[in-house]
């Protein structure tokens, strides 16, 4: 009865080929015919035509999640990687009935699956030298409850353990495809980078992987998509790089951030006036972004849709004031306010790329304000010229300004009232003083004690620095 189902299996391919050949040659005939129109007609018949089911597609799947482990051994580094087995294409894995998986024939096709859509997708550096010659050691399929992934060690051991019976029901799209890489070693070098493109496997694709480390910590990372190379136990000065370009794409690529940055430099852009405004700003984001980045922020859902909120509503005030003031020496004042809430938005980005500091923080925290403070500097550099001629050439300078302004505030308000109605539809629980411990009040404290003092002696700089000509 198989032998029969077999042939049938393959005749009907065979009458699948020879319908889509003859579909070929027709499309290749209607092209001739001269009359568009025609040709048009015939296209339309044609598609009505042809049968349905004999187009055979296989869906990219929606959400994949992909778990992976990195060990680096004297001789090898192991990966170990778990995807869903839907997320293996084209592979057509054998199966029965309402589609359960015939198990017994599924090692060779595991193997297959595992190096065309994994190990080829996967570059694994030593330094700067390439381990090209992997191979895929073992493969193993998983029902949906196993929990051998929840450690290295587990899923290691796990491949010795005998396959599944070849009477288990296992549906496949309800499957798991473990899998171990082996790329040996032929440097000492421990630097290791990892480049997993497995964006390709889903629509959208997350992928955890945990580095073990030689000394047999875990160092987790999570990324969406194709992240590119990462370097799984960096360098201080690569972190330091890293962070600062990190922080350049940041300010470049947030036009929120820049158009608070125009509505502050549009009527200050004496060179007095705006170094005080400029440095207070800065002075502001970094303190809370260093806040931020240990842990000195509210854990609760509402906090970031909040702050950006907050952010659109300070470029709402800034093109308001521009348009309503005409005195803008205290302007600095202003912006340290509102450069506080800007700085935890910028935490918020970071957050995201702290791991890939490794054991950096401070250095990458460092470095990612350094690169937001370049990215402010290249924005004010090529405003202010531009800005100073546009208004110098104008009848009225104020009148630019104003105009200036209200095109900020329209855009500026729209987002206002959409980040609004985001944080409306969160509930706002006020936390008790009995659920604050002692160690949040005493860092709470402190950083309202630093700010305070901030804010002291740059009003007493500032009142020095902006009262002379």
């Amino acid at each position: 009865m198989q032998i029969k189902l077999d042939y049938l299996k393959i005749f009907s391919d065979w009458m699948s080929m020879l319908r889509m050949m003859k579909l070929i040659n027709c499309i290749s005939l209607l092209k001739k015919l001269e009359n568009p129109l025609l040709m048009w007609i015939a296209f339309i018949v044609l598609g009505f035509c042809v049968p349905l089911k004999g187009i055979n597609a296989h869906e990219i799947p929606t959400d994949v999640l992909v778990r992976s482990y990195f060990k680096a051994d004297t001789e090898a580094v192991n990966l170990l990687v778990r995807v869903p087995l839907e997320a293996m294409r084209d592979m057509n894995f054998p199966v029965k009935g309402p589609g359960y998986l015939k198990l017994k024939e599924m090692p060779e096709l595991t193997l297959d699956a595992a190096e065309i859509w994994l190990g080829n997708f996967v570059d694994v550096y030593a330094g700067e030298h390439k381990i090209a010659d992997w191979k895929i050691s073992k493969t193993r399929i998983s029902l949906p409850s196993d929990l051998s992934f929840a450690s290295y060690q587990k899923a290691y051991e796990s491949f010795s353990l005998a396959p599944l019976s070849e009477n288990t029901l296992l549906h496949h799209d309800q499957a798991l495809l473990d899998v171990l890489i082996t790329y040996p070693l032929k440097v000492s070098d421990t630097n290791f980078s990892v480049d997993l493109n497995f964006g390709g496997l889903g629509l959208n694709t997350t992928t955890v992987l945990t580095f073990v480390t030689p000394q047999g910590a875990n160092r987790m990372f999570e990324f969406t998509g194709s992240p590119g190379l990462v370097e799984l136990d960096p360098t201080w000065y690569r972190a330091f790089l890293r962070f600062v370009i990190s922080g350049v794409e940041h300010i470049l690529s947030g036009l929120d951030h820049l158009l608070f940055i125009l509505c502050l430099i549009l009527p200050c852009r004496q060179w007095r006036p705006l170094i005080a405004t400029i440095t207070a700003f800065t002075f502001a984001h970094s303190v809370t972004l260093l806040a931020s980045a240990f842990g000195l922020v509210p854990n609760s859902l509402w906090f970031p849709p909040l702050i950006e909120m907050l952010i659109s509503l300070s470029i709402v005030y800034m093109a308001l004031e521009n348009i309503l003031r005409k005195d803008f020496r205290q302007r600095w004042s202003m912006a340290f306010g509102f450069g506080l809430v800007h700085g935890f938005g910028f935490s918020f980005a970071l957050s995201e790329s702290l791991q890939f500091a490794g054991n950096h923080l401070l250095t990458s925290l460092l470095s990612f304000n350094i690169g937001v403070e370049i990215g402010q500097i290249l924005m004010i550099a090529l405003a202010l010229p531009i800005l100073n001629y546009c208004l110098r050439n104008i009848a009225s300078e104020r009148l630019g300004i104003i105009v200036i302004s209200v095109l900020v505030l329209h855009t500026a308000w729209h987002w206002m009232l959409e980040r609004y109605m985001i944080v409306s539809a969160y509930q706002f629980n006020a936390p008790s003083l009995s659920s604050i411990s002692w160690d949040e009040y005493m860092n709470w404290s402190l950083l309202l004690l630093f700010i305070t003092l901030i804010l002291y002696f740059l009003r007493r700089w500032f009142g020095e620095f902006l009262s002379k000509n």
